[in-house]
């Protein structure tokens, strides 16, 4: 019989080693071409203000830390093993200022909230992105869930993780588009943005471990989500996303394509709050609990 994985939300608050990183040109144009994004603002560096990195750049500039937690979690016991069965569960990004071509970024961490989950335990990580003058750049919250693994108490930290708004009420959708995924899709976004991981580019891979077929990756779903927020709401202007929120509930299969849904708009004055979910071509929620911030 399997033995069960456990852990105790006692590794709550162990620090994170930091990491130093350059982010070029090529990476921020790359990642805005990954999505089919031709924003000017991202590609077209005679802007006077020059360009910027899409807001979901974020995720790339952190995932080598998250491809090797077990290496930057400084707590000597952790039980790294259980990292293998972790699966991209929840994104929140906070965008105090867009990451731009040039900046140099330390980012520090920690791990933020261990909770019990009826699939097995939530492992969150916060990360800080702050640039050579000690102003922070952003900031992100990315949840995993450990499948089959045993949180042994009652779990910590959650009282520190981001409150996300809420829609008030959930009324019909306001517009939606359709989005063809190409079966390449998920090849050109790990080769432009090193986010890289089996699943999406092996079917050999993919299917020795369950799944039907290589899937889409959840953060290319969320950004083509992120891009059609700002193309539509924003009027182009990436600027104004100060946060990014979702839950990632099921599965993209390349060769076929999703819906992204706006179904809700609330404001508190200072910012609009857009509430979106993307379906998959099934019908099922890919991206659930999908909020965008804009600053008005």
């Amino acid at each position: 019989m399997r033995k069960i994985m456990e852990i105790s939300s006692r590794f709550v608050g162990a620090p994170l080693k930091p990491m130093e990183t350059q982010i070029t040109w090529r990476q921020t144009t790359n990642y805005a071409a990954a999505l089919g994004d031709a924003n000017p603002r991202y590609l077209d560096d005679e802007r006077q203000e020059g360009i910027v990195a899409p807001p979901m750049f974020c995720v790339a500039v952190t995932w080598p830390i998250s491809e090797r937690i077990g290496e930057y979690i400084e707590a000597p016991d952790f039980p790294s093993q259980i990292v293998a069965t972790q699966v991209h569960y929840t994104e929140h990004l906070q965008l105090h200022r867009l990451v731009r071509p040039d900046d140099r970024l330390t980012i520090r961490g920690r791990l933020a909230a261990i909770l019990p989950h009826k699939a097995g335990a939530l492992m969150v990580l916060r990360y800080d992105a702050h640039d050579p003058t000690g102003d922070i750049v952003f900031t992100e919250h990315i949840g995993g869930m450990m499948r089959g693994v045993r949180c042994t108490d009652a779990g910590a930290g959650a009282e520190q993780l981001p409150i996300v708004p809420a829609a008030a009420v959930q009324g019909p959708r306001l517009w939606e588009v359709t989005i063809p995924i190409d079966r390449t899709a998920p090849f050109v976004y790990d080769g432009c943005t090193n986010i890289c991981f089996p699943i999406h580019t092996s079917v050999k891979f993919a299917r020795q471990v369950g799944l039907p077929d290589i899937i889409y990756q959840g953060t290319a779903t969320l950004a083509l989500g992120v891009r059609e927020m700002i193309d539509r709401e924003a009027a182009g202007d990436p600027g104004r996303v100060k946060s990014i929120a979702c839950r990632f509930t099921g599965m993209v299969i390349p060769g076929r394509e999703i819906r992204v849904q706006l179904f809700g708009r609330q404001s508190d004055g200072d910012h609009t709050h857009l509430f979106f979910t993307v379906l998959n071509a099934d019908g099922k929620r890919v991206v659930s609990d999908g909020v965008v911030t804009l600053s008005e």
